[in-house]
């Protein structure tokens, strides 16, 4: 029976009794200074003015401003493929067939890209791409 060897070792922990290796008095910290005391903030930097980094960023007011705004669906030629010739493209069109997600088609609208050359006519009444306006 082979026995395994463990590699990892446990992190001491510190200040919990001399027969810790780590305990009492100054439990590895060295003797006093800023460092050797209970805790610096994660936004010192030595300076008296507080949040210092904070001060220097510019300025960016009002609600939502680090929100992502969000885009259109985009909707390729090579879906719309397997519909007839003279079909009108609308968002309804697009929800019936399952291309296009309801609420994400409602809420941010939908723009038609060209990926493959249309073999079918169709009427867009969408908002679409300069090259598929162009066929």
């Amino acid at each position: 029976m082979d026995i395994q060897k463990t590699v990892a070792k446990e992190k001491k922990r510190l200040g919990r009794g001399y027969g810790s290796g780590k305990g009492g008095h100054t439990s590895g910290r060295g003797q006093k200074g800023q460092k050797s005391r209970t805790h610096i903030g994660i936004m010192f930097e030595g300076m008296k003015m507080k949040k210092s980094l904070i001060k220097r960023l510019p300025f960016q007011r009002g609600k939502g401003k680090n929100r992502a705004y969000p885009k259109e669906e985009l909707v390729k030629t090579s879906q719309l493929s397997g519909l007839k010739d003279g079909t009108v493209v609308t968002l309804e069109l697009l929800i019936k067939e399952g291309i296009v997600d309801a609420q994400r088609g409602k809420d941010f609208g939908v723009k038609v890209l060209k990926d493959v050359e249309l073999k079918n006519k169709l009427v867009f009444e969408v908002p679409t791409s300069k090259s598929v306006q162009a066929k």
